[in-house]
């Protein structure tokens, strides 16, 4: 069955982008090996993305690592805006619909996850029950300000069971949410 992972590098502050959507502390905290990541990004089969994440700060742009996961993950992207481009774009499908992307990159995923990529992304599919695990690499590093993991003030208490930890380049915590 397909489920829907949200994956991110935070800082251990709680950030996944500094100021203004700023990504480029992540360089030189991701990039080496980690079994981790490396293992995910074959269990990944489609991707769902935020707009803000899509058109935004790639650490490595114009380098052989940039795009998703460090340029080692290709396949069927889908990005939630409501500002497609004009031109189409390889591999990718625009939808303005959270329920009908989520559809649509499952489908697309097959028995594989669809990895979530965006804040805002991931907390529409926390809110909507549409998100079923969540894997966070804790980068040793205070950002003191920027994008939240989750942000929702006021927000409902989610609780989550834990599926793994593990140590190495970056401690991770994968965890799934309850229903």
């Amino acid at each position: 069955m397909t489920r829907v992972l949200y994956s991110a590098t935070m800082s251990l502050d709680g950030y996944i982008a500094g100021p203004g959507g700023d990504m480029s502390w992540l360089a030189e905290h991701v990039g080496g090996p980690n079994p981790v990541a490396d293992d995910l990004v074959g269990k990944i089969g489609a991707l769902l993305i935020g707009a803000r994440t899509y058109y935004g700060d790639d650490p490595n742009r114009d380098t052989d690592k940039e795009g998703a996961f460090g340029g080692q993950w290709t396949g069927p992207q889908f990005v939630l805006t409501h500002r497609p481009p004009t031109n189409p774009v390889p591999d990718t499908t625009f939808v303005d619909d959270l329920t009908s992307g989520v559809a649509a990159a499952k489908a697309a995923a097959g028995d594989r996850y669809v990895n979530v990529l965006g804040a805002d992304v991931a907390a529409q599919c926390l809110a909507a029950g549409l998100l079923d695990e969540i894997l966070v690499f804790i980068a040793p590093v205070l950002l003191g300000d920027g994008v939240r993991l989750f942000h929702h003030p006021g927000g409902a208490h989610v609780r989550m069971d834990e599926v793994t930890t593990a140590q190495g380049p970056v401690p991770t915590i994968w965890l799934k949410v309850r229903r």
